[in-house]
């Protein structure tokens, strides 16, 4: 199972890889994209058998430049790692890396970044920054866990969190995977009507 989570990480982060230069927009249509590639392959989907079968497409917004958001980003290096609660008993290891602060329907906004601990020590995670969140449409159009973005540490003072990136944890598709629950420092207080929808299976 560990292995599938890691796998689908990889992919998800793998999914802006191209040649040429891409808008963010071209991002998340790309995303779109390879994240349905992802589900209706059998050997990288998280869906259970009978749902693969059925499978057309995932259910997303459509892609909104308004939730293209260019937020500050502030580094806090004096975080203690500490046990981030999940789906599950399991209980990996997290460690804030920084804040990025914006400003939504003229309201301030504060998001915290995050490291898991024992993935950054590989190459391909060291500069991966994990955000989870919840949002008013949480529980209504989308997952009422929350959602969750990834995304890179930026080399300035600026971080891009391109909402229509967001997409569901795994445990919403298969309750057999573990999945971080986003904290509550992390609830928006607005409606991300971006990224990918809840899912119903039928």
């Amino acid at each position: 199972m560990k292995r599938l989570i890691m796998l689908g990480a990889v992919l998800l982060l793998q999914y802006a890889c191209t040649s040429s230069p891409q808008t963010e927009t071209e991002k998340a249509l790309l995303f779109q994209k390879s994240l349905n590639k992802e589900f209706a392959n059998k050997e990288t989907t998280p869906l259970v058998p009978d749902a693969l079968k059925k499978f057309v497409s995932l259910d997303f917004f459509p892609v909104n430049q308004r939730f293209i958001i260019e937020a500050q980003f502030t580094r806090t290096p004096d975080e203690v790692p500490f046990e981030m609660p999940t789906t599950t008993e399991r209980k990996p290891i997290y460690v804030k890396y920084g804040e990025a602060s914006f400003s939504l329907n003229g309201k301030p906004q504060k998001l915290d970044l995050f490291q898991d601990v024992n993935l950054r020590n590989q190459e391909e995670y060291k500069k991966h920054l994990f955000l989870p969140f919840t949002d008013l449409t949480s529980g209504v159009s989308t997952y009422g866990g929350g959602r969750y973005i990834d995304l890179e540490i930026p080399e300035g003072e600026t971080i891009i969190l391109n909402f229509n990136l967001a997409y569901n944890p795994y445990c919403v598709y298969n309750p057999k995977f573990s999945c971080p629950i986003p904290p509550p420092q992390n609830d928006i207080n607005a409606e991300i009507n971006a990224g990918i929808k809840d899912y119903k299976y039928e």
